[in-house]
């Protein structure tokens, strides 16, 4: 019996991920050498972000029980999506991640790339940037969505819901989540009252008055429509110029 259809535990978090993914890659993918294929789950963090980098999470596992956390009456929290994880848990799971997986890395993509190049290009190199700081090079990548942007040379396996249902993907998630709220903290105290410790860059209504009334940081993405609605700040705008290409920029 497999993990991935191995009954639930009776205490068992409904919400964890599990192997099912991985392993019917496992089974579909034989080596030249006859070893398992090396699997990294992708996750990336802060696409939606007015401000800060995108970072893009890999994680290698051995397709072991990943750890838990001890719950509430005696539950077990899972390892799960890292949207589904308290701060709390997210930053215990990220303590005790790296010492159980086989391999992880994280990589980003900067404002001022996001400006230039556009999101799709910026998450393709920070993706990129991640798996090849792993140990070793994975013979696929399971990737969290629908969308493939990574491309050649990559062997990219698509999966909707993929950091709620791969063990793998979910670990990258939490290991891109808590690295990039942590960036995003130390900011906070540089840059005060935009709120960046606690939304990360995302907008909320202390984000939006300090915008308002300071303009953006060297930390704001400036290619990005919010500035449209900000009258002092909007000659700040990027734009990229359709007709001159791909990383091509007027300052409008």
């Amino acid at each position: 019996m497999t993990a991935a259809s191995r009954p639930a535990e009776p205490d068992a978090d409904p919400r964890a991920a599990g192997y099912a993914i991985e392993e019917e890659l496992r089974a579909a993918l034989p080596t030249p050498d006859g070893r398992p294929p090396r699997i990294a789950g992708l996750d990336e963090v802060g696409r939606g972000a007015w401000a800060g980098p995108v970072v893009v999470g890999a994680a290698v596992t051995d397709l072991s029980a990943p750890p838990g956390l001890p719950g509430r009456g005696g539950r077990t929290v899972a390892l799960t999506d890292s949207k589904l994880l308290t701060r709390r848990h997210r930053e215990a799971f990220a303590e005790i991640l790296p010492g159980w997986l086989t391999g992880y890395a994280l990589g980003s993509a900067s404002p001022e790339e996001i400006d230039e190049l556009g999101m799709t290009e910026a998450l393709r190199r920070a993706a990129v940037r991640a798996l090849e700081a792993l140990p070793e090079p994975p013979d696929v990548v399971i990737l969290d969505g629908d969308r493939d942007f990574l491309r050649h040379p990559w062997r990219v396996r698509c999966e909707v819901r993929a950091d709620q249902r791969s063990v793998s993907v979910a670990a990258a998630s939490v290991l891109a989540k808590v690295h990039r709220d942590r960036l995003m903290a130390d900011l906070d105290a540089e840059f005060p009252g935009y709120g960046f410790a606690d939304s990360a860059g995302y907008p909320s209504p202390a984000h939006q008055k300090a915008l308002a009334e300071n303009g953006p940081t060297p930390h704001h993405r400036l290619s990005w429509s919010y500035l449209d609605d900000l009258p002092r700040w909007r000659h700040l705008r990027r734009h990229r110029d359709p007709l001159a290409g791909e990383g091509q920029l007027s300052l409008l």
